[in-house]
């Protein structure tokens, strides 16, 4: 038993106005909905990974910086030039999270504030990621563990608390960063599981390894506001866990 990754999900206050700017960023298509086991918007990833990206409708506004963001490599100067220029011209604003005045790659932020990176030329660990390089997360070594044990990606990087994982066939890189956490800022990227077989016994398994249930039986409403507490009881099926670190992720109903 196991999970495949459907897709990385934003929440967003516009959820159809934010898709059309990563599929203007990145050239990405909007994928069928006739699957109907998600309730938002998606567009097909465009790399070997085979997620979606998806597009949530969320009320409350992002208040922190995100604990995941993506990495976007460039081929030469002149691509991350024109990448920058791209996304500026669709919404996007320069953004500082601490990177200082030297740092060579370029930290934006999309229309909904959510950061992303566009790195410098020669970079070797995206080297052949595709555009969406890098799905960097702030997280522990042992979540990093977590998620190739629940996805079945073989871990590709482990060094001085960093990891990292990548599907076997090629594409996007999930890593993490080690300690110390940021705090959880509420809206955030999440990832949204499709399971292979049954869906509960899936749920179990990543029990199993670690995950918890969120419900309306065991929310911290200290942590949670109303619209995540609301986020827990979704519908269609579909079970809302936290992994180790207490990052959301939905494991989808079967269609």
């Amino acid at each position: 038993m196991s999970s495949r990754l459907f897709a990385i999900s934003f929440d967003a206050h516009r959820p159809e106005h934010l898709a059309r700017f990563w599929s203007g960023l990145l050239g990405l298509k909007r994928a069928d909905e006739a699957d109907g086991s998600f309730d938002g918007v998606t567009l097909l990833s465009g790399n070997d990974a085979g997620y979606r990206l998806g597009f949530r409708q969320a009320e409350s506004r992002k208040t922190a910086q995100n604990r995941l963001h993506f990495d976007l490599p460039s081929s030469s100067a002149s691509d991350q030039e024109e990448m920058v220029a791209r996304a500026l011209e669709l919404g996007a604003r320069h953004c500082d999270v601490g990177q200082g005045p030297d740092a060579s790659h370029t930290v934006l932020a999309d229309p909904e504030g959510n950061e992303f990176c566009v790195i410098e030329p020669g970079n070797d660990f995206l080297a052949g990621c595709g555009r969406l390089g890098a799905l960097a997360c702030d997280g522990s070594r042992a979540v990093g563990y977590f998620w190739s044990a629940a996805l079945g990606w073989p871990l590709v990087w482990d060094q001085d608390e960093e990891t990292a994982v990548q599907s076997p066939d090629g594409g996007t890189k999930l890593t993490w960063g080690g300690p110390p956490l940021m705090p959880d800022p509420g809206r955030d990227l999440h990832l949204d599981l499709a399971p292979d077989g049954d869906q509960q016994a899936e749920v179990e398994r990543l029990l199993s390894l670690g995950a918890r249930r969120l419900d309306s039986t065991r929310l911290d409403s200290t942590r949670l506001d109303s619209t995540r507490l609301d986020s827990a009881r979704v519908g269609g099926g579909t079970v809302l866990l936290a992994d180790p670190d207490g990052n959301e992720f939905r494991v989808l109903a079967r269609r």
